[in-house]
């Protein structure tokens, strides 16, 4: 099978775009053709593994190609010309690419494989400026929520306008959550297929020093802020704890700076942007891992990764990861940008090595069960079968998602 890829972003800077370059790796293994197509925008300076790209960027134009990006389409003809997919797996398009790319798909088997909040929410948040969930359809009320200027608002409306969901055959969601958020919303969505995570070493036995790790970008939806407020909570009872952050993004200074002001900046290490085998070695020591953002994760990789390393995580009781996380079985689940009861959580844990053992072996084995990336690969390929039959005209049973 030829299938074709097509993503917003060609770094591995965030959970989307490593799944839509780790689908195309797995394809090639099983002996597929696979071609990803992205923009050359770098949200970190690392580099583009996209095997085909139009323009992007981010700095204020986005704003524009987010809605009507010229480039993306003249380009993706030239692709979809030369590789001629039996099949076209889209990811995110809505802030690089633009709808401008949905009539080209309409000859082909197409997919769109919802990770996010974007066709619900301009800022991809579904996030008030106070914090809260926002269960409002967007439009007007995103300047009145104060989270658009009316410029924003009207560059929405066109966005919305020009994407036209008919040119996919089938949209999925990486979750039950996203698919009924969606689904809330008037998007027509037809199941949910969770990502899938790499097979990796089971860490090492616990040492003495309690750790706690964080892996992520460090944006404010990510809550690491939380977590550093909670360090301080946590140091008063353990104050041998120490606390490793890997990961980078545009709140890192800050986010540094706050924990010189709390006077935690000893037991904190920001290790910035790894590549795998280093985030592996960097979390091998933690006795936990703390996933505290403040927005409804639609998945959260992170704490799928977590749970195949074998570690205990405890999380924001939000989104995709009540679907992961078995409170009080491979972790625990807490109230979201709240620093006390995270610090509460994550002392119930390092308190106990017996326990921390245990939810991380739990975990572990939920991981390999449901969450592995050829479990992944296995469940799209039975989507991208379905769809081809379908647009073959051959009878074909209707895929369990």
């Amino acid at each position: 099978m030829r299938v074709l890829v097509v993503h917003d972003y060609g770094t591995l800077s965030g959970g989307a775009e490593v799944m839509a370059w780790t689908i195309c790796e797995g394809l090639r293994a099983r002996g597929h053709q696979a071609l990803l197509f992205t923009s050359t925008a770098r949200p970190l300076p690392l580099p583009v593994r996209a095997d085909a790209t139009c323009f992007g960027t981010l700095s204020p134009l986005r704003r524009v190609l987010q809605a009507v990006n010229p480039h993306a389409p003249w380009r993706l003809r030239r692709v979809l010309d030369s590789f001629r997919p039996d099949l076209v797996h889209v990811k995110m398009f809505l802030t690089q690419l633009s709808p401008l790319i949905l009539p080209l798909l309409r000859p082909f088997p197409s997919l769109l494989h919802v990770v996010n909040y974007e066709l619900i929410c301009p800022l991809n948040t579904k996030t008030l400026p106070s914090g809260a969930a926002c269960r409002e359809r967007q439009g007007t009320v995103c300047r009145r929520n104060g989270c658009l200027p009316w410029l924003g608002v009207a560059r929405a409306a066109v966005q919305r306008y020009l994407t036209d969901l008919s040119a996919f055959d089938r949209i999925i969601a990486n979750s039950r959550w996203v698919a009924e958020r969606l689904q809330a919303e008037g998007v027509q969505v037809d199941g949910w297929v969770p990502n899938g995570v790499a097979l990796r070493a089971q860490r090492p036995p616990l040492g003495e020093q309690p750790v706690v790790g964080f892996a992520g970008r460090l944006v404010s939806k990510k809550g690491v802020d939380v977590l550093l407020h909670a360090m301080v909570l946590l140091l008063r009872q353990q104050p041998a704890t120490k606390l490793v952050v890997v990961g980078d993004g545009p709140e890192r200074g800050r986010l540094t700076a706050l924990a010189q002001a709390l006077r935690i900046e000893q037991a904190v290490d920001f290790l910035g942007h790894l590549e795998r085998g280093a985030v592996e070695a960097a979390l091998a020591s933690a006795w936990v891992q703390a996933v505290p953002s403040r927005w409804e994760e639609p998945f959260g990789l992170v704490a799928a990764e977590a749970m195949m390393r074998g570690t205990a995580t405890v999380a924001s009781r939000s989104g995709g990861l009540t679907e992961q996380i078995i409170d009080g079985e491979t972790g625990y689940l807490v109230a979201p940008g709240d620093p006390t009861a995270l610090a509460q959580g994550l002392a119930r844990v390092l308190g106990d090595r017996a326990l921390a053992e245990g939810m991380g072996a739990a975990g572990r084995r939920r991981a390999l069960a449901e969450l592995t990336e050829e479990r992944h690969l296995d469940r799209m390929l039975a989507v991208y079968g379905e769809l081809v039959s379908r647009r073959e005209g051959r009878s074909s049973t209707e895929v369990g998602l």
